[in-house]
């Protein structure tokens, strides 16, 4: 899949008429959360999902070459006009999300996901944020920490090998992942932010291994279902989770019209995501 430049000049869009329709972009399966979210506020909604397995995972490239990615797989979903487009990935949203805004507002409404450190600290208690290697301890996190948790005890946990374990389904890697990042987590925590939108597929996995015996009930905080709000706030829209489910799915595999990888369906999200009818 060949990375765009920021102005390619005019772009050939599909011709849609219709209802709302809301496209979402990531590297990989991440963005099933913030998915499911819009699919609940407005299951008329046609979604259209642009995934880039062809480079995945971003996290280790360049943040040169990881704008160019996330460039490249808006524009394949931009192509399909939607009116919103949400990008489901906390790193992509750091690295690139005022390039992908450059390029396409104020026509296109880019959403970016931002960990929810704001939400946690409001509750006081100690807190601790799960999120890769390459996002624990960046300048971009210790940010948010300042900006938003000032007063909060915060313990950054990088969760080494976790996203790729969510990414692939596969359960055991998933567990040792979880294990690992839970050993590191103080026993006090109460509140835990979920700084990678792949971790919010496993929460109820991470909330098990943190149980403490005695202990109040952990809170969990993800991004899917405020980026979702954000979205519709952005259109003018309000939730209407009583609205006919007649929305359509597209599915873009580094720019080719593809279906969901055989690993979203280990979640709740991706299955939900399978009574939705393929676009035509």
């Amino acid at each position: 899949m060949r990375s765009l430049p920021h102005d390619p000049g005019p772009r050939r869009r599909i011709v849609y008429r219709g209802g709302v329709k809301i496209a979402l972009m990531d590297s990989g399966i991440g963005l099933l959360a913030a998915t499911s979210a819009v699919r609940r506020l407005r299951p008329d909604a046609d979604l259209v999902l642009s995934l880039d397995p062809d480079g995945m995972p971003w996290g280790p490239r360049s943040v040169e070459d990881l704008t160019g990615r996330a460039l490249a797989v808006a524009e394949a979903a931009a192509a399909h006009a939607p009116d919103a487009l949400i990008v489901g990935c906390n790193t992509a949203t750091v690295h690139a999300l005022s390039a992908l805004r450059a390029r396409h507002e104020p026509g296109l409404p880019v959403v970016g996901t931002v960990p929810a450190i704001k939400p946690a600290a409001a509750g006081g208690g100690p807190v601790a944020i799960w999120a890769t290697p390459a996002t624990t301890g960046s300048p971009y996190q210790r940010g948010l920490i300042a900006d938003f948790a000032d007063g909060t005890r915060v313990t950054e946990v990088p969760c080494h090998g976790l996203a790729e374990a969510v990414e692939h389904a596969d359960e055991a890697a998933v567990a040792a992942a979880v294990a690992a990042a839970a050993a590191l987590t103080p026993e006090d925590v109460t509140t835990v932010v979920l700084g990678c939108t792949h971790y919010e597929l496993v929460a109820e996995r991470i909330r098990a291994a943190l149980r403490r015996p005695g202990s109040p009930p952990l809170v969990l905080h993800g991004s899917a279902g405020a980026v979702a709000a954000q979205a519709l706030r952005r259109l003018g829209l309000r939730p209407d989770p009583g609205a006919p489910a007649g929305g359509t799915l597209t599915v873009l595999l580094s720019g080719r019209e593809g279906t969901l990888p055989d690993a979203a369906l280990a979640y709740a999200e991706g299955r939900l995501l399978r009574a939705v009818t393929p676009a035509r």
